[in-house]
């Protein structure tokens, strides 16, 4: 499979990478910076050395499926990026388009989405700005019915960690079998490559917890 990873240096982008080229797929980077890319994640990787909002259909078309593993300071860029890629793929059915959304668009047991508990404690934060665009990436991706997509959220914890076991669900925030909101990127990444090779979740969200 061909796989484009947009924000591929980032800390997620990079284990999702790594895990898709440890199962033989044909791996490219999207990234602003390829002296950076090469030095993280090898000298031969191949590389599309573009901004990530000024990517076309010339640079994305040529893949089975694009992960968007986006990282901006600028957090309206979230929503900027994903509205164009819907653009770019309105009405192809082959390429699959993968959007990471955070744990705050998860809902709780009693119906509420975790971004409200977000904002009651972190309300003046300034990062509070990108799950507030991510929530909204997730409702327009709710409208789209013309294009292949697919969204994955972590738990609350989303921590550095190895590959080991997991367990999926839909829109909820879940817990391990200690009782932790917990995932690691490796367990993230290897449900991600897995929906990508065993599509499960055509135009829906999925979340993953450790096991």
């Amino acid at each position: 499979m061909k796989i484009g990873i947009i924000g591929a240096t980032g800390h997620v982008g990079s284990v999702i990478f790594k895990e898709a080229v440890s199962r033989g797929h044909e791996v490219t980077t999207l990234v602003r910076d390829a002296d950076k890319a090469k030095k993280m994640l090898g000298a031969d990787t191949a590389i599309i050395e573009k901004d990530a909002l000024s990517l076309d259909a010339e640079d994305l078309t040529q893949f089975d499926a694009i992960v968007d593993a986006f990282a901006s300071p600028k957090s309206y860029q979230h929503l900027d990026l994903a509205t164009n890629l819907v653009r770019l793929f309105c009405n192809n059915e082959h390429t699959r388009l993968v959007f990471i959304l955070g744990s705050s668009s998860l809902n709780k047991a009693d119906g509420t989405r975790m971004l409200d508990d977000v904002l009651k404690r972190f309300a003046n934060e300034p990062w509070v700005a990108t799950p507030i665009q991510q929530v909204h990436e997730f409702d327009f991706l709710q409208w789209v019915d013309d294009v292949n997509w697919t969204a994955i959220s972590p738990q609350v914890s989303f921590v550095p960690g190895e590959r080991t076991q997991y367990r999926l669900g839909t829109d909820e925030v879940m817990e391990n079998k200690a009782g932790k909101q917990v995932v690691s990127f490796g367990n993230f990444a290897s449900a991600l490559v897995d929906e990508l090779e065993t599509p499960q979740h055509h135009q829906q969200r999925f979340t993953v917890v450790d096991d």
